[in-house]
């Protein structure tokens, strides 16, 4: 599905980090804002203990060990994701783009179009799960073309 609308806006997006990218009149596409974790380059232990817990049976004085409950890395990730997701609702409440594309590894992905309102879900024209955050603007085109026609350039 070809996209000709201008008012196409671009989430690539993994747990840490995201950049909304737009296409120019020419189909070129350039960065237009982006927003990182607060969490994206902290140690586990920075945010909050790494450590498994304690237990012991009332009967005896042993102590065990138990499993940590959740990777902490991975609940930034999703708390990230949930921010992006609102990021991208409020911009569709205020009417700033008419079409979405949102390019996330799986997980991310996933937590997104969780996430995502109804009116702001009915604008996404489609998803890809891959991870491109370090993939340059410049070099997006190739792997979104079913959405973004290529460049052109006038003569």
């Amino acid at each position: 599905m070809l996209s000709t609308s201008k008012r196409l806006l671009i989430a690539v997006a993994d747990g840490e980090h995201v950049r909304f990218v737009r296409p120019a009149a020419d189909n070129a596409l350039h960065g237009v804002a982006s927003l990182d974790s607060v969490a994206a380059h902290k140690q586990s232990s920075d945010l909050g203990s790494d450590h498994p817990g304690a237990s012991f049976h009332s009967d005896s004085t042993a102590h065990h060990a138990m499993a940590p409950r959740h990777d902490l890395h991975q609940l930034e990730k999703a708390k990230f994701a949930r921010i992006v997701a609102d990021q991208l609702n409020q911009a569709s409440t205020q009417d700033t783009f008419d079409e979405l594309l949102i390019v996330a590894p799986a997980h991310i992905l996933a937590e997104l179009r969780e996430h995502l309102d109804a009116s702001t879900n009915a604008k996404v024209i489609g998803t890809l799960a891959k991870d491109l955050i370090k993939t340059p603007d410049d070099e997006l085109g190739p792997h979104l073309q079913e959405w973004v026609p290529p460049v052109h350039r006038a003569r």
